[in-house]
């Protein structure tokens, strides 16, 4: 929520409404009053991301370990001065607000386009006028907090207000936040974070006594105040002609020049000539536009009014908090336990989207950094549908099997040619897998000792790749997660290359061993504007990856699948220029033996899976000339890449360069008990009881061809991948 212009108004307009203050003497005065008490800020995380993300390369996909450093700076120097931090994120978005969620990302969209548009033009990152928040950012920051280890809420209503509420029940010292909403509500003083010394832990105050003493107003006067100046609520479009009428009336004291300072005075001077009417609503009433109901308007000062808190605006009992609790009667999801742990999970920050699936049926996603006129890599939105369709079969079951009757999920999900005049619906749809798909109650409350394996096996379903479940399991969390999320994003996507995926396989790789110093002194020739769609698009992966890991139980930590461990901006787009100039294996892992052999481990499986899914991966052809080619200077050895010699680091690179081993293999050595011996293929460095385990899960039968779905017939190399000249849906 916000009302525009108003903080600016309160800092610029008026006197002795905002001060500096230091929090440290705050501290030692609300000791002395409450000796008892831990003094605690709450947080509103959503308004301080940005302040937060201090790296200064945001273009190529999140400097996440120096955000995470970002972090841990913040926290030590509250805790340095005894002061307990709370940390709230909105966690729904509510109906009455959905039209200016809508607008905001319609918005975005335009400067979405506008980056890229520098980006291409220039070849650099834009300003930071431009700054785009990286993607995902509040679902990775949850998890950060909570391993630095944080109190960390995820609303179950609007995030102000359960910043309000906490503040208010809790007798906190203050709210730290940038929402001129917080001037509003009747709650604990309110700190500015764009104004705060991190360092001398200084920061603005805003005054509410002093605010309405300049305005004339009672304190139960604001929230009417921020209805009719319009807010999130009530739209700046229904209240201009009341604005006018105002105006029209209004005499300045002052000598405000500024339009919106004279609209705020004018519609202030108007409530106080009617706050002592007994039916002062009714006046008002009588100045709205037709289209405009007082009980909109009712709305708007309810959202205002905290628990155990009236309004002379609002003639009745004290407003009721209201929790997601209530909300979960009209709930999609009838099995009442699951729906419990899954609000009590989300009211911690533990899980990711499941718990608004399974309350409201409802699944939303923010703007991606994506080209939008590059046609040839499409939505992320579109991508990872079909991982969602399986995650909701197991969230809210399948129905009788018949699409006409499937479960589904409204999705408010931001892509290109998406109005978001209302959402999507989009359908469950059922794993191909043995067994048929497992449900929520099963993968969260079986006490089965396979348990785990279960859980990994449906959550590697979801993205078609479980006949590969024991490969993935016997790598680190990390590289399994950046392995299932590479095979599936092949499949998807046609345009990716051999050259892509060994780039983001170097950059995993060579993630662990960068520290983040390393990583913020990383300099790069240019900005590539495909590296960075690519590198949000994979972003939106891990947080679908994470959505999923959450519905089948948590097979993987979620900690193994945050970017701090699994994907750094910079660095991939070093390794993707490196990997796109054809720079030889050995410089683009700096001759370090050990990851150079694990890279062609790596490959060899993800090659060999894309294979079995009739997806051939082609490394892109080595270019002779064009942008890129002999800037991409990052060392000076660059060593020939025309040997084929099988084996030879130096050649490693050039030999798939060749299209060696690009033929389709059976699909069923991979599988089957008498597997081939002799082939240079991953699968074989399974135990052969990892092999049986192998095909057991996908019951593989090596005299047919299977999808990545376990479902028996030969597949065509389009099916199931999107068209490269469109994202706009499937290719039936």
């Amino acid at each position: 929520m916000g009302i525009r212009g108003l903080q600016s108004f309160a800092q610029n307009s008026c006197l002795n409404v905002c001060s500096m203050v230091s929090l440290r003497t705050m501290v030692t005065s609300y000791k002395s009053s409450y000796p008892d008490c831990v003094p605690t800020i709450v947080v509103d995380a959503m308004g301080c991301l940005r302040s937060w993300y201090t790296p200064d390369a945001w273009i190529h996909g999140g400097q996440w370990k120096e955000y995470l450093a970002s972090l841990q700076r913040f926290i030590a120097a509250f805790q340095s001065a005894g002061i307990h931090l709370v940390f709230v994120f909105d966690g729904v978005i509510e109906q009455k607000k959905r039209t200016e969620w809508v607008r905001r990302r319609m918005h975005d969209s335009m400067e979405v386009s506008k980056i890229f548009h520098v980006i291409k033009s220039s070849r650099q990152q834009p300003g930071r006028n431009m700054f785009f928040i990286p993607s995902g950012i509040s679902t990775f920051t949850r998890f950060a907090l909570k391993a630095l280890g944080q109190e960390i809420i995820c609303s179950q209503v609007e995030g102000d207000y359960e910043v309000a509420a906490y503040a208010l029940k809790h007798n906190c010292l203050g709210i730290l936040g940038e929402d001129s909403d917080y001037l509003i509500f009747k709650t604990a003083p309110y700190f500015s974070i764009n104004k705060l010394c991190l360092d001398k832990l200084i920061t603005l105050m805003y005054c509410r006594e002093s605010f309405c003493g300049e305005l004339g107003l009672r304190m139960v006067d604001l929230p009417l105040l921020a209805c009719l100046l319009g807010n999130d609520i009530i739209s700046g479009n229904m209240v201009a002609q009341f604005h006018s009428k105002c105006l029209s009336g209004y005499r300045s004291q002052s000598n405000e020049r500024n339009k919106r300072a004279n609209v705020i005075r004018a519609v202030a001077t108007f409530i106080s000539q009617i706050q002592l009417l007994p039916q002062g609503l009714k006046e008002v009433e009588k100045m709205l536009p037709p289209g405009f109901t007082l009980n909109l308007l009712k709305k708007g000062i309810e959202s205002y009014i905290l628990p155990q808190q009236n309004s002379p605006w609002l003639p009745g009992s004290p407003q009721s908090y209201p929790y997601c609790t209530d909300k979960s009667r009209t709930s999609i999801c009838q099995d009442q336990e699951i729906l419990q742990i899954a609000i009590e999970e989300h009211y911690k920050g533990d899980n990711v989207m499941i718990c608004n699936v399974l309350c409201f049926g409802e699944s939303d996603c923010s703007n991606t950094l994506e080209d939008e006129t590059d046609p040839h890599i499409p939505c992320q939105a579109l991508v990872y549908r079909s991982a969602r369709q399986h995650t909701y079969a197991i969230l809210l079951g399948t129905g009788n099997g018949s699409p006409d009757t499937s479960p589904g999920v409204h999705e408010w999900y931001v892509y290109h040619g998406n109005m978001l005049q209302k959402p999507e619906f989009v359908p469950a749809v059922p794993l191909s897998i043995p067994g048929g798909t497992p449900t929520a109650r099963e993968l969260w409350l079986s006490e089965n000792p396979d348990i785990q394996r279960r859980r990994f096996y449906a959550c590697m379903a979801c993205f078609h790749v479980e006949r590969w479940t024991e490969g993935l399991r016997s790598l680190d969390s990390q590289l399994a997660a950046t392995c299932c999320l590479l095979i599936y994003l092949t499949v998807q996507v046609e345009s990716l290359t051999l050259t892509d995926v060994e780039a983001f396989l170097a950059q995993a790789l060579c993630l662990p061993g960068t520290s983040e110093s390393q990583l913020c002194s990383l300099q790069l020739p240019y900005v590539d504007s495909r590296a960075v769609h690519l590198a949000f698009l994979f972003l939106r992966g891990l947080i679908t990856l994470m959505a999923c890991n959450s519905a089948c139980g948590y097979p993987f930590n979620m900690l193994d699948l945050m970017p701090w461990k699994t994907f750094d901006g910079k660095l991939f787009h070093q390794k993707y220029l490196l990997c796109h100039d054809h720079r030889p294996v050995d410089v683009i892992f700096e001759k370090s033996e050990p990851l150079i052999n694990e890279f062609r481990r790596l490959r060899t499986m993800i090659t060999e899976a894309c294979a079995a899914q009739n997806r051939i991966l082609q490394p892109e052809p080595k270019r002779t000339s064009g942008p890129g080619v002999s800037s991409c200077s990052f060392t000076p050895s660059d060593q020939s890449l025309s040997n084929p010699q099988y084996g030879n680091p130096e050649s490693e690179r050039n030999e798939w360069h060749l299209g060696r081993h690009q033929q389709t293999p059976n699909p069923g050595h991979f599988y089957s008990h008498h597997r081939p011996r002799g082939q240079n293929t991953y699968w074989q460095n399974l135990s052969d009881e990892q092999a049986s385990h192998q095909g057991q899960w996908s019951g593989f039968n090596p005299s047919h061809e299977y999808d990545s779905r376990g479902n028996m017939h030969r597949r065509g190399a389009g099916y199931g991948r999107y068209n490269s000249e469109t994202c706009r849906g499937w290719k039936k």
